[in-house]
């Protein structure tokens, strides 16, 4: 999932550099959504981790 935010992330910087606003931020707001759903599912991986070991 991680990887995808970085994909839309690079999409985003690249529309941006030619001037395609609203790809920019479409492709900015998955990556944002993407990295957050990210976070969280890693922060509940390590809390349920450490107590199944």
């Amino acid at each position: 999932m991680l990887r995808w935010a970085i994909g839309f992330f690079i999409v985003a910087i690249i529309a941006a550099i030619f001037g395609f606003g609203g790809i920019a931020t479409g492709a900015a707001s998955i990556a944002k959504i993407l990295f957050f759903v990210f976070i969280i599912l890693f922060v509940v991986t390590l809390i349920f981790g450490r107590k199944a070991s």
